[in-house]
């Protein structure tokens, strides 16, 4: 079964009071959603239109696995408090295998 793969690039981060009590309540619903952190504000190569802020990448057993993880209670919570703290590019993303 072809593993799910969350993507996120974050474009603006107008508040970051806002991203850290994100990621206070994000970690642990991704956690219990069953997803593993790959990168995260790592280096980065950019390139084309490309955009060199934070970068987050979270695999997932399956691509259902990755959408419920998002639609979960506690996620939902984590962008309650996210709200319009940054401007990202978020996708939920197939694997080949």
């Amino acid at each position: 079964m072809p593993k799910g793969y969350w993507v996120s690039v974050y474009r603006i981060i107008s508040d970051p009071e806002k991203l850290a009590a994100y990621n206070k309540l994000a970690g642990p619903a991704v956690r219990a959603g069953g997803g593993r952190l790959l990168a995260r504000d790592g280096r980065v190569a950019v390139y084309d239109a490309g955009i060199a802020e934070r970068t987050i990448l979270i695999e997932f057993d399956s691509f259902e696995q990755a959408v419920a993880a998002r639609e979960s209670a506690a996620y939902q919570e984590a962008l309650v408090a996210l709200s319009d703290g940054v401007e990202r590019d978020f996708r939920i993303v197939e694997g080949i295998d």
